[in-house]
């Protein structure tokens, strides 16, 4: 899948806009936006797997608590992942992500993602699919 998302000028922050037509693309396309964020994603490895399970109010809620759990397993496991299985249903989501623990001698490190912040964060059905808007707390 080509790249779909782009980064914004934001004064403190890193800003990005992700569009997909459909939702699962989506969620690919803000993971890979927020792990490219922090190091090369192209350099990551897929040798280790996690199922990451999600259940929400709505689409916007699950992918704000997808992307914060992306950060859960970064700090938690120093694991940061590259490709991403989808199944999103009924505000369900169904994950397999695969990555490697972070090197920094290897995945040429960019800056530390904090936090995903819900200042501007949006989720929203355009006329060709779904576009998000995503603001990181650097």
């Amino acid at each position: 899948m080509s790249k779909s998302y782009e980064y914004l000028d934001h004064t403190a922050d890193v800003l990005f806009i992700a569009k997909a037509s459909n939702l699962e693309d989506l969620f690919e396309q803000c993971a890979l936006a927020v792990e490219n964020t922090q190091v090369e994603v192209k350099l990551i490895e897929p040798k280790i797997k996690r199922e990451i399970n999600l259940e929400a109010k709505s689409n916007e809620d699950l992918l704000f608590e997808f992307l914060d759990e992306l950060l859960f397993y970064k700090d938690s496991e120093r694991l940061i992942f590259s490709k991403f299985e989808f199944k999103i249903e009924n505000n369900k989501l169904k994950c397999t992500a695969w990555g490697d623990e972070i090197d920094f001698d290897k995945h040429d490190p960019k800056v530390d993602v904090k936090a995903i912040t819900m200042h501007m964060f949006e989720l929203k059905k355009t006329d060709t699919g779904f576009e998000a808007k995503v603001l990181i707390d650097i």
